[in-house]
């Protein structure tokens, strides 16, 4: 039961999501969006396993620095976007890897990994 109650106590931070909202069509009907701020609290920031940089960059050329993790109420779109936190950017990239709500004890149950932006 200790370690149970050592979990109790894991809690992310605040990270900004940059969600694209559809805001309307070039041209060419082609949509446009803008970049919207929203805050999530609890997300979970590890950095990603020397596994983990060797396998992304092989297969998408891109280096993952750190994963995400999501909090089981959050209903954002993850892909594709952008996130601030630790006062830099950095890009989601790949689709959010999720699993089933009651078969995951955690307050988490999707992950996304990112890419240092800009």
């Amino acid at each position: 039961m200790e370690g149970l109650n050592f979990m109790a106590k894991i809690k992310g931070i605040t990270v900004v999501l940059f969600s694209k909202v559809k805001i309307g069509e070039d041209d060419f009907n082609k949509p446009i969006y803008k970049e919207v701020p929203i805050k999530v609290e609890n997300v979970l920031v590890s950095p990603v396993t020397a596994d983990d940089i060797i396998d992304n960059t092989d297969l998408t050329g891109k280096k993952a620095v750190y994963t995400l993790a999501i909090p089981k109420e959050d209903k954002n779109i993850w892909e594709d976007c952008k996130v601030s936190f630790f006062g830099e950017k950095w890009r989601v990239y790949g689709k959010p890897v999720q699993g089933i709500n009651d078969n995951i004890p955690l307050e988490w149950n999707k992950k996304v990994m990112v890419e240092q932006y800009g």
